[in-house]
């Protein structure tokens, strides 16, 4: 049984992006079969045991989704969210987006040194973020961009009224040296 468990783990784990069964397979160490018994077994648990999941197979890959009979509570969920801020981590994503679009959540995941899967499934929900197709790079993994409820969001006409990194980058160095020219030289005068 706990294999069924360490599928249903994966699943969630994957989130959006789901799992192949050939990844399933060397996971879990188990035959083509096995995996197909096993999936079928889970299929059954979420139909018999009554939940708000299912496991959806979309080609070559498996997703646990919700019930579309409960789609209004999630509404609700994305409406609520809505009105709350933006998290540090959200921005950060948000911010890595805007400036290197289109971009990959691996790319965006490289920048960050994390997994952004999530924050991107929430910018996504709240309309900030989109796909726009697909990369081709191996995998051909997906594509975002801002939007323009991005744009109204933060009060700019397009892309190029935010703000310079560069010129940001470059104060904050000079600002740095300042204070090493300022203080850290001056403490040296003070030793002679």
């Amino acid at each position: 049984m706990h294999l069924l468990e360490a599928l249903e783990g994966l699943l969630f784990l994957c989130g959006d992006e789901g799992i192949q069964e050939k990844e399933i397979e060397t996971i879990l160490e188990l035959s083509k079969k096995e995996v197909e018994q096993l999936i079928n077994q889970l299929i059954e648990n979420y139909q018999l045991v009554g939940r708000g999941l299912r496991l959806e197979k979309y080609g070559e890959i498996y997703k646990l989704v919700t019930k579309k009979e409960y789609n209004d509570y999630y509404k609700k969920l994305v409406e609520l969210n809505e009105k709350k801020p933006l998290t540090t981590a959200a921005l950060e994503v948000l911010a890595i987006i805007a400036y290197n679009e289109p971009i990959t959540r691996v790319m965006v995941d490289d920048i960050r040194g994390i997994s952004s899967a999530h924050m991107i499934r929430k910018l996504q929900a709240r309309e900030l973020i989109c796909e726009i197709g697909r990369s081709d790079l191996p995998g051909r993994p997906y594509l975002y961009k801002t939007t323009n409820k991005f744009l109204d969001a933060f009060g700019i006409n397009n892309l190029n009224q935010l703000p310079n990194i560069i010129n940001n980058i470059v104060g904050q160095k000079e600002e740095m040296d300042l204070y090493k020219v300022k203080y850290i030289d001056n403490e040296d005068e003070k030793k002679e």
